[in-house]
């Protein structure tokens, strides 16, 4: 039977796109993993065992390992989530973004290229391959304004850069070679599973023990929020009826600063966690210098795929927030298991963490 490779499916949005397509859908899912410190098999759960659902840990980059899953399995389908994704790590440490997310990228690509073009006519014309990129491709925007499919690239930072790069790779397949590639340019997201560097399981965990909930520079800088399980809808549309060479731009409409998500973090917290001897959990703000190269505005346009594939962002930021909190209250050990691996939140201190 035909499967679908997806690469850092045991990642945050990739563990999420997998459990929710495992639940819903019946094409079997071969999942590639490198399991670095942002990959985790807790995150998968008990569908590590599922029928459907085969796991290889390996690398993008191992070329002789892709080209045997893609023929191994039929694959008629790639989607692509494997990445590095920390734009602070990316300041520290630019070429392991480099190899991953550009090196990476283009040697997935050749592989599937080489693939496809020794299929049969039915997996040539089935196949498609979706790679998932950032709004942080285009850089900054002022005060009005959205991105769309149409706005230059801008990158200003190292990862950044390295998806930006990743885009074209794929972009240029698809114009030179004829591969069916769509990309996807997503605005934050969050939700469960997501590893506890970035800003929101950050704050929830930091609230809940209280410790400080470190706000970069005056924390007016906005980001367009999606809930996880949105965005996986959103590529399995694109998967299935998004037109081959096209760019979608996914976001769920909801620009908030970063002061304010800490904000409604906090009373959530409070919330769901009455009596915590720190409350309000508002009163561990703290504002820190700003990072190098912090974009002031993200938002998104997503009305292409709207009228395209129908498709629009469903949870609103309370419900998402406290879905989200419930999650991490609920998961202790996948926490605990995490902060035992190569995290540690102490290591952000009054650093902060970023955002993006």
């Amino acid at each position: 039977m035909s499967s679908i490779l997806v690469t850092g499916g045991a990642g945050f949005i990739g563990s999420n796109f997998v459990v929710k397509w495992l639940d819903e859908e019946s094409v079997p899912l071969v999942v590639l993993d490198r399991l670095t410190y942002a990959g985790n098999l807790e995150s998968l759960g008990g569908f590590l065992n599922h029928p459907r659902l085969c796991f290889v840990q390996g690398d993008i980059g191992d070329r002789g390992l892709v080209d045997n899953l893609l023929r191994a399995h039929d694959v008629v389908a790639v989607v692509h989530l494997a990445a590095e994704s920390h734009v602070d790590r990316s300041i520290d440490e630019p070429d392991v973004f480099v190899q991953t997310n550009v090196v990476g990228t283009y040697q997935l690509l050749s592989a599937a290229l080489t693939y496809w073009r020794d299929s049969s006519a039915s997996v040539r014309k089935r196949f498609r391959f979706v790679h998932v990129s950032t709004d942080e491709v285009y850089g900054s925007l002022g005060p009005t304004g959205r991105f769309s499919e149409t706005t230059p690239y801008a990158p200003n930072s190292p990862y950044a850069a390295s998806k930006a790069a990743a885009d074209h790779f794929v972009r240029a397949f698809h114009s030179t070679y004829g591969l069916p590639v769509l990309i996807t340019n997503c605005s934050n997201n969050y939700g469960p599973r997501q590893f506890p560097e970035k800003l929101v399981p950050l704050m929830i965990l930091n609230a809940i023990e209280g410790k400080p909930l470190p706000v970069y520079g005056d924390g007016q800088n906005i980001r367009d929020w999606l809930f996880v399980e949105d965005h996986c809808r959103a590529l399995r549309a694109v998967l299935a009826r998004g037109r081959p060479g096209h760019v979608y731009c996914l976001g769920g409409d909801c620009e908030v600063t970063n002061l304010e998500i800490i904000r409604q973090i906090c009373a959530t917290v409070d919330r769901l966690c009455p009596g915590l001897p720190h409350a309000p959990c508002e009163s561990l703000i703290e504002f820190v210098a700003d990072r190098p190269g912090h974009d002031r505005r993200y938002g998104m346009d997503a009305g292409k795929i709207r009228l395209d594939l129908g498709w629009s962002a469903e949870v609103d930021l309370r419900d998402g927030l406290e879905r989200t909190v419930r999650w991490y209250l609920e998961n202790q050990t996948w926490v605990q298991n995490v902060a035992r691996g190569h995290f540690r939140r102490e290591r952000l201190g009054l650093a902060g963490g970023n955002y993006d």
